[in-house]
């Protein structure tokens, strides 16, 4: 048990001191600009590069398991898109969102961190495909969801709009340039590659303090009802249905598979409410999913830690 607290408290630690110094500093929000985009720009875009060039390509190559991950992830989806849509009256732009909090896990700042930490390098080649599915799903429904409710723009423009998110946004680029090198085989200098490490390593710790500062810097005034269920689903229910999946679409590794529970059971994406804000939309629910959900993951996420090294979770429920 101290093995895991030593686990998982370096990662929630960084949160709570972030969110710790948001409250305490009251330094304005601009002051997070150059750090989020050293973030989001560099240091995300060379640990997933990293991660996906020094695998092997062929184990790259695993429809069966991008088709278990875009299964589970979507079956959630519709599920959170039911309790928005029910929750709020049928305002599809205000569902579309709720969407994004019963199911985008956050799988760019704490999934691959701690995929990496605890389960080791054989999470890394999941970690980095579990995200590139769920950012290609999300950054494609949100935008023509908002389009269907009248909130973006005319569906031709929306499709053009999501075609350059996807794109053009820095994790795919730098997934899609280490699916490159791993198939040539190219290894980058011995200077370059040394960069790439301390921006690899940078990552992770920068991502969660940053996240617990956003949180730290968005009120927290009312707890709509519908939240409940949707982080609920979140936690646990998208675990479960990936579970499910894993079994139905079977014959993966035991770190592949674990590395796909895991990163089903962390808590709502920071993105969730990015995309609210991008829209205008749901902007403060969005804050206290982000803020609640983080805060209840402390428990669940350890606990699927708990289950996965004690090896006390099936990773395949049929016979």
């Amino acid at each position: 048990m101290s093995d895991l607290f030593g686990l998982a408290f370096p990662f929630f630690g960084l949160i709570f001191l972030g969110y710790f110094c948001g409250r305490v500093a009251r330094l304005p929000e601009a002051g997070l600009a150059w750090l989020s985009f050293f973030i989001i720009y560099v240091a995300l875009p060379a640990l997933f590069y990293r991660i996906v060039a020094q695998t092997p390509f062929e184990e790259l190559v695993n429809p069966g398991f991008i088709l278990a991950v875009v299964t589970s992830t979507a079956t959630v989806a519709v599920i959170a898109l039911g309790i928005g849509l029910w929750a709020r009256r049928g305002n599809l732009g205000e569902a579309a969102i709720a969407t994004t909090v019963g199911a985008y896990a956050n799988v760019g700042y704490m999934g691959p961190g701690l995929s990496l930490a605890a389960l080791g390098q054989g999470a890394a080649t999941p970690a980095a495909l579990i995200f590139a599915c769920d950012s290609l799903l999300f950054f494609t429904l949100v935008p023509l969801l908002m389009a269907a409710q009248g909130r973006g723009e005319r569906l031709l423009s929306t499709l053009g709009f999501i075609a350059r998110r996807v794109l053009t946004h820095p994790f795919n680029i730098a997934t899609l340039l280490g699916v490159l090198a791993a198939a040539l085989h190219v290894r980058e200098p011995e200077a370059v590659g040394r960069m790439l490490d301390f921006l690899k390593n940078a990552a992770a710790p920068c991502a969660l303090f940053t996240l617990g500062v956003t949180v730290a810097l968005r009120p927290l005034r009312r707890i709509p009802t519908e939240l409940a269920p949707l982080l609920a689903l979140k936690l646990v229910g998208h675990p479960a249905i990936a579970l499910v999946c894993l079994s139905v679409f079977g014959g993966f590794s035991p770190a592949w598979a674990q590395t796909m529970l895991l990163m089903a059971a962390l808590p709502p994406a920071l993105n969730c409410f990015v995309l609210a804000r991008q829209y205008h939309t749901y902007v403060e629910e969005a804050s206290t999913a982000v803020m609640l959900g983080t805060v209840a993951s402390v428990v669940t996420v350890t606990t699927m830690l708990y289950l996965l090294r004690a090896d006390l979770l099936p990773l395949n429920l049929l016979p």
